[in-house]
């Protein structure tokens, strides 16, 4: 990769973003394609400073991940209508000076979720109340599905329930509550504190499919719970490559080299597992 001048400049910001592999995922694609581009990760506790400076330095494109998918709406200049609905946004483009959000992460999770199982009239169970699980949310809700939300924090929890129109319940009682479907959203389990889980093995019955939007590790510890006790799991690692897919094309009206960007992050995966 040779950086000079011309050189177009993305990125993810986030904190913490130590474990990140979008940039294994989006310097693939830019290599693949030999575009003239690179992109890096931004840790920052202050989301409107980092914006100020996409705007003052040019930046093409941004990611933007835990805990910020929410808070960087008001930086913003525009915000799509799918973005606007959910509440969150993951993507921003610089388009000649204007900062434009998108939501990436809602199809991302209906496209690794359609591939294996018919959505309408299931039952699914949402752990988490970040940005994520509003993106999944509304697009569950809008494909059938009937929500129950629990969150550590009741009073986050109540306030998504109550943007989706569906039922909370407190996290005390997650693990007994019936469904047909559990989408894990927080971050317990994210590597490296792989050996914890936000739900006992109790609380899978084999008629389950369990969904972990973490991929670092891919295998975290409640879908092994889950695997163990007969649920059909999916890991983060195919909703990570489709939302990142949908970014590329965002920033650069090109198709993304889908078998290349998996590839990389698979590498990176088990270097990490090396080290």
């Amino acid at each position: 990769m040779t950086i000079d001048p011309d050189t177009r400049l993305y990125g993810v910001v986030g904190n913490p973003l130590r474990h990140t592999l979008s940039p294994a995922l989006h310097n693939a694609a830019f290599s693949a394609l030999g575009l003239n581009a690179v992109y890096l990760a931004f840790e920052t506790r202050d989301i409107g400073g980092a914006l100020r400076g996409m705007r003052a330095l040019g930046l093409k494109g941004l990611s933007v991940t835990r805990p910020y998918k929410s808070a960087v709406i008001p930086w913003l200049d525009e915000v799509e209508e799918l973005a606007r609905q959910i509440g969150a946004v993951n993507t921003i483009v610089n388009q000649d000076g204007r900062l434009i959000g998108f939501n990436t992460d809602a199809d991302g999770a209906l496209q690794a979720l359609n591939r294996l199982l018919d959505l309408s009239g299931k039952t699914a169970l949402i752990l988490g109340a970040g940005g994520a699980a509003r993106a999944i949310g509304f697009v569950l809700k809008k494909s059938g599905v009937h929500l129950i939300i629990t969150n550590r924090s009741r009073e986050r929890g109540e306030a998504l329930a109550r943007a989706l129109d569906c039922t909370f319940r407190p996290w005390m009682d997650a693990a007994g509550i019936p469904a047909d479907l559990i989408i894990q959203t927080t971050p317990v389990g994210l590597h490296p504190f792989a050996d914890q889980s936000p739900l006992p093995p109790e609380a899978f019955n084999k008629e389950m499919t369990v969904m972990d939007i973490i991929y670092n590790p891919l295998e975290t510890r409640l879908l092994r719970l889950a695997r163990e006790r007969g649920c059909v799991t999916i890991n983060g690692l195919e909703m990570f490559i489709a939302q990142g897919a949908e970014q590329f094309r965002r920033w650069t009206g090109l198709e993304p080299p889908l078998r290349v960007m998996k590839e990389a992050v698979e590498r990176s995966l088990r270097n990490s597992q090396d080290i």
